[in-house]
């Protein structure tokens, strides 16, 4: 039986930035990823204002400057009576005021380039866990999908809100009901349109436009379950929508087909404990987020962060007992921004989007939800959507063992 130190169960930016950390601080760690590679069409795209600071901590920012991205600094609405800005990243006290729009594999690539120059980290792809191992009541290792198995003194799952990790687990789940779902799909953009963030309110309908510069990753909200009837009729109702909300994508949707639309699941839980003896539960495997404001990744990260700070000395001393009480210890310190964003995001389904949804009248400046309403009228107050959005409510640092100077752009050839 193969055996590590830590084993982190999924390669998405939690995982990755958490095997980075542990092996900056001597311990051996192994990362599993199921895919064979990163290029996949990722739904979160965005990189956030804290996480570029961490990037910058850990000596990564030269790397990441060289990366394709498109800087987004304000969050815009247009209405039917004209346009609105709601947030504004400009006014954050931060190194990088802004969220970059780049796709997240190049974002991966980064994290484990820099990982793998650390001689206690290991990247292991297209190795897909099926299960746990146990002995008595310690998760003792991961059960691979080839039948292997390899023994670890913690394994932590930051494998999605489809965690096979938390499903065998057995951990308990709180969910909340979410009214929406989300159709997700590409529009060509042109030089001329719009920039950055862009949501287009109005007639039912919301429409979320990102600028990923020859594209716009677009998310259209629906009502929950509403995605079958919607694929029932002709794909021409969603293209003759689009162009009604925003005329200026006419002529460039010929092309959109239902197969071109995902549809996201929109999902709101959270375990009530994310760790056991020998398991860690981190990311959307401990908290799945609404795309609202895109900031599933951001708390992943820095629950990744908060993780790495207090794990790395447990796992240098191999002491079961202080690793189980550092994963307690994550959960303490991370619940709170959690419960935090997540009652947010249930109160804006509930309060924003679904009177928003069932207004099929024109909206102007006077008749959009009064938070909008008030960022508008008191623009200072745009703050407050840009550090939630951007920065969140309680972001985490590097601890000095993974920082490092800026590092040269090239790898250092092993």
């Amino acid at each position: 039986m193969e055996r590590t130190t830590c084993c982190v169960v999924g390669g998405g930016p939690a995982g990755m930035v958490l095997g980075l950390m542990l092996a900056r601080a001597g311990v051996e760690v192994t990362v599993l990823e199921k895919h064979g590679d990163f290029l996949r069409d990722f739904r979160g795209d965005t990189v956030h204002t804290s996480t570029l600071t961490l990037i910058d901590e850990l000596g990564l920012w030269p790397r990441f400057e060289q990366l394709p991205y498109r800087a987004l600094t304000r969050a815009r609405v247009r209405l039917d009576a004209g346009e609105i800005t709601i947030g504004d990243l400009t006014r954050l006290d931060a190194p990088h005021p802004m969220v970059a729009m780049t796709p997240q594999w190049n974002l991966l690539d980064l994290l484990a380039t820099a990982a793998r120059e650390e001689p206690s980290f290991t990247l292991r792809m297209s190795t897909e866990v099926a299960g746990l191992v146990r002995t008595g009541d310690r998760v003792t290792g991961v059960r691979l999908a080839d039948g292997g198995e390899i023994a670890a003194d913690l394994v932590v799952a930051c494998d999605g809100r489809d965690s096979r990790v938390r499903a065998d687990s057995g951990l308990p789940l709180h969910r909340y009901d979410v009214p929406i779902d989300v159709e997700w799909f590409r529009v060509p953009r042109h030089d001329d349109d719009p920039d950055g963030g862009l949501g287009r309110i109005g007639r039912g309908r919301f429409l979320v436009m990102l600028d990923r510069g020859d594209y716009f990753q677009c998310a259209l909200i629906i009502g929950k379950g509403t995605d079958a009837r919607l694929r029932a009729g002709s794909v021409q109702a969603l293209r003759d929508l689009l162009v009604d909300l925003n005329p200026w994508l006419g002529g460039r949707l010929d092309d959109l087909a239902w197969d071109d639309v995902k549809l996201l699941e929109v999902s709101l839980d959270r375990l009530t404990r994310w760790s056991a003896p020998g398991l860690l539960c981190l990311g959307d495997a401990a908290h799945a987020m609404s795309p609202m404001g895109g900031v599933g990744i951001n708390l992943a990260v820095q629950d990744a962060v908060a993780a790495a700070r207090v794990l790395a000395d447990p796992l240098l001393a191999r002491d079961p007992a202080a690793v189980d009480r550092a994963g307690r210890a994550v959960q303490r310190r991370r619940t709170p921004p959690t419960v935090v964003t997540q009652t947010a995001q249930d109160l804006a389904h509930r309060r924003v989007l679904v009177p928003m949804l069932e207004n099929a009248q024109e909206l102007d400046a006077a008749t959009v939800p009064w938070p909008i309403r008030m960022v508008q009228r008191f623009p200072a107050l745009q703050w407050v959507p840009a550090r939630a959005i951007g920065i969140g409510v309680l972001p985490e640092h590097a601890p000095d063992f993974a920082r490092r100077p800026p590092l040269p752009v090239a790898a250092p050839s092993s």
